[in-house]
């Protein structure tokens, strides 16, 4: 089977994964990584407020897709999928983007709707995971949106029941609410305000109480468990498959809006293009985890490392 490239490109972050994918005796899909590059780019800087792509934001992300296009080259790889999500569905702009990833990547990039998002990370979160564990929720908190999706896994294929992706993510939530530095108590509670009313939607589609097991995707749940470890630095080994308390969720949101951007930014586990939305980021968690275990979701959040990129890449087998 082919090598392949899986390229994300979200609100705050575009990410590369080069993978192999086998096929085994039984018909399922082995994907092995090859190279995985994540470059904090910003691409939804300010559309929120203004609903364009700025041209900083834009030219951030050609440099990043740029190099990713090379280091895919030098694996050999032959199919290549990239998708962009919610920075690109809110722009005006967005032809700009198109025209940009064309000219670089040399293949179109897809804007794929929040429920294509929201089955990509599916299928990528759970394949580790023990059937018997099911149904599973995946909950992926990106820069411009939150998707929940709940469904199984019968350990050859992925079948989701129910999703729906909504417009509150880190960045989104930060550039609304939280503006001081820190955030005031006042922003703090509009800003739980706003990300409690645009989650009830995603509840009132996605009943979570038929879910066995939570898990949580990207890079807003993985930093949180790298900063619940108190890790000297970030490792992806650690915070894979570890697993989040509502207590240490709610312990660590509090410790991110109580500290300045100095105080972040000094926590060797926050990647700098994080540290000015990860309180945001960490507020929303927290409200997922109180709403899940008001509507008797399952208490505990089990972090993974694999979500949307390698959903991306089985996709092309």
């Amino acid at each position: 089977m082919p090598r392949v490239a899986a390229i994300d490109c979200g609100t705050n972050s575009i990410r590369l994964l080069v993978a192999e994918l086998t096929e085994r005796h039984d018909g399922t899909v082995d994907l092995r990584d090859l190279h995985r590059e994540m470059r904090v780019v910003r691409l939804g800087q300010g559309v929120d407020a203004t609903g364009r792509l700025a041209p900083e934001a834009l030219e951030r992300t050609r440099a990043a897709l740029a190099d990713y296009t090379i280091a895919a080259r030098r694996k050999g790889v032959e199919r290549v999928r990239m998708v962009a999500t919610s920075a690109t569905r809110d722009a005006s702009n967005r032809d700009e983007f198109f025209a940009m990833t064309r000219e670089v990547l040399g293949t179109e990039a897809e804007v794929i709707t929040g429920d294509e998002e929201a089955r990509l990370s599916f299928t990528g979160a759970v394949g580790e995971q023990d059937p018997d564990d099911g149904p599973f929720l995946v909950v992926d908190v990106g820069g411009g949106s939150t998707e929940l999706v709940l469904g199984d896994w019968d350990g050859r294929r992925a079948s989701v029941t129910a999703a729906r992706s909504v417009d509150v993510g880190c960045v989104r939530i930060t550039e609304r609410a939280l503006k001081s530095d820190p955030p005031t108590s006042n922003e703090i509670v509009a800003a739980r305000e706003f990300a409690t009313g645009v989650l009830a939607e995603a509840f009132d589609a996605v009943d979570v109480s038929k879910a066995r097991t939570w898990i949580g995707v990207a890079g807003t749940v993985t930093t949180l468990s790298a900063v619940a470890q108190e890790l000297p630095e970030y490792d992806s080994e650690r915070t894979h498959l570890s697993r989040l308390t509502p207590a240490d969720i709610t312990r660590v949101s509090g410790q991110l809006l109580e500290a300045d951007h100095a105080a972040r930014a000094a926590n060797p586990v926050i990647h700098p293009g994080r540290v000015d939305v990860i309180g945001g980021g960490g507020l929303i968690v927290q409200i997922l985890a109180e709403q899940i275990g008001l509507r008797g979701g399952p208490a505990e959040l089990v972090v993974s490392e694999h979500d949307i990129l390698d959903g991306i890449a089985l996709s092309l087998a």
